[in-house]
């Protein structure tokens, strides 16, 4: 799914506008069907709703949706939030229409916030279509006032297309006025500002609604950024022939573990197998070698000569791909054996934990790393290899200059995972959840890529359906485990249920 700017956002109405033969005020009405839908679906007419419009089209399209569920049987109040005189042309429509239908003593206009009071009710739901998608500046005045009052409010909120006050593409200062919805119903497209972590108290959970924008204009418009979702990545998943055997689903090679960190190990090597690889070597040192043979009797073990850590110059003709990392530390003898990959590999590694550590140190080695290599960094190993920046928005563009620079895909964990290509665009996810911020979710994820790649899906491919999956078969441990008690080992034991979705 495609993520648009609020420039080409307001292209793609115009489009639709002219190509569908309808007005504004009828595109807005489409949005407020969806919108309303949703609200109904959630609610059954067990809340009133108190609308606070602004006075541009965020605010007719709050007008809409008012208008919809009082003629549907909602107890309906609207607050217009009235900062300027300059009122929009479809917001006055819509404003007109309503005082036709609607009980006037429920429509109150407000200069100052001291105006609004909702009597302790706690059967309210407030939905907030203050401003939308196109603000480019802090809020100040009454629409700040409004927000404050609203996120003091113990009530749900639902913000129509985006929370008042947030940027659409770019972040905001750390005090900027903002509200925090409980719920964002986005109109047809994804926001930008939306995958960036440090707004999640302001989206919360949030949806796409489908308002009817032109499908021509989605297909013939380009953009960097995508909210990768179920339709897009269940395409990529290869179906197995009726006689295909162990060698035709390649043979991956991790090399992972250390002393007291063979856990590492072990999860990376489950994670590949029950990914689908057809075989599996482990690579492991030598105080490694009963832990993998008991915990992943389905793997080999190829034993380092010594005891603690990874030293040995490893042979790797006969693989498919490599993942290299997780838990081997950063002993020297250990970064030479890094190097030595970068130097003899013909295929692209998936470097990850340790081995970005060891890359963070001895960046000149970046410039010999196989094309189409994958890095799936955490945040702090991510700024160890680029350095600090002060919020999301620059953190991406670092991202994008990584790849296209060492033509590489990154795979930056988080919440909404970003994957940057080597041709510059960024792919979020949408799957995944809180529980999952657990120790060796990441070694999971790097053996889920480790073994698809092995499978000869593209690095892209690779990147797209294992992020997904990772974060799907969390969401199945998560509903079966619950966020606070589930582990990385429940990730894999729902991976099963996470393919299983996505042939459905």
């Amino acid at each position: 799914m495609k993520i648009f700017s609020v420039n080409q956002i307001r292209e793609a109405d115009k489009f639709t506008i002219e190509k569908d033969k309808i007005s504004s005020v009828d595109l807005m009405e489409q949005a407020a069907e969806a919108c309303y839908g949703w609200i109904n679906e959630k609610y059954n007419f067990n809340k009133n709703l108190v609308v606070f419009c602004g006075i541009g089209n965020n605010g007719g399209d709050g007008l809409a949706i008012a208008q919809i569920a009082q003629r549907e049987g909602y107890e309906v109040k609207v607050i217009v939030v009235n900062y300027s005189d300059k009122w929009s042309e479809d917001f006055k429509t819509n404003y007109k229409n309503l005082k036709s239908k609607m009980d006037v003593r429920e429509i109150k206009s407000v200069d100052e916030i001291g105006a609004v009071n909702f009597n302790n009710d706690k059967e309210i739901v407030i939905i907030d279509a203050i401003l939308g998608s196109g603000i480019n500046r802090p809020v100040e005045g009454l629409i700040a006032d409004c927000i404050k009052f609203i996120n003091q409010q113990p009530l749900e909120v639902i913000s129509i297309d985006i929370p008042s006050g947030l940027y659409c593409d770019k972040s905001n200062a750390l005090n900027d006025g903002i509200i925090k919805a409980d719920y964002t119903l986005s109109l047809q497209f994804p926001k930008l500002s939306f995958m960036f972590p440090e707004n999640s108290n302001y989206v919360g959970e949030f949806t796409i609604r489908d308002i009817g924008i032109s499908e021509e204009y989605i297909l013939s418009n380009q953009t960097n950024y995508y909210f990768t979702t179920k339709e897009d990545v269940r395409v990529f998943l290869k179906k197995r022939n009726t006689n295909a055997h162990k060698g035709n689903f390649g043979h991956a090679l991790i090399v992972a573990g250390s002393k007291g960190r063979m856990g590492a190990a072990v999860l990376t090597s489950k994670a590949c197998m029950h990914s689908g690889a057809g075989l599996l070597t482990a690579h492991v040192p030598a105080c490694g070698y009963q832990i993998i043979q008991i915990a992943i009797p389905e793997a080999m073990a190829e034993v380092d000569s010594e005891m603690d850590f990874i030293t040995a110059n490893i042979r790797i003709e006969k693989y498919n791909t490599i993942g290299v990392g997780p838990g081997i530390g950063i002993e020297k003898q250990t970064q030479n054996v890094v190097k030595l990959l970068i130097q003899n590999s013909s295929v692209p590694l998936v470097f990850d934990a340790d081995a970005i550590n060891i890359l963070s140190e001895n960046k000149t080695w970046l410039s010999f790393i196989p094309a189409n290599s994958i890095f799936t960094p955490h945040i702090k190993e991510f700024e160890r290899l680029v350095g600090k920046v002060s919020n999301t928005e620059e953190r991406l563009k670092q991202q994008i200059e990584f790849s296209v620079k060492h033509n590489a895909f990154v795979v930056l964990k988080g919440s909404h995972t970003s994957i940057s290509t080597p041709v510059g665009e960024i792919y979020f996810n949408s799957t995944g959840n809180p529980g999952m911020a657990t120790g060796g979710s990441g070694d999971v994820l790097t053996g889920i890529i480790t073994s698809l790649l092995a499978q000869e899906y593209s690095p892209k491919e690779a990147c797209l359906l294992g992020v997904y999956l990772h974060g799907l078969a969390g969401d199945f441990a998560a509903l079966n485990k619950t966020q606070e008690t589930m582990i990385a080992s429940d990730i894999i034991n729902h991976l099963s249920d996470a393919f299983i979705f996505l042939k459905e």
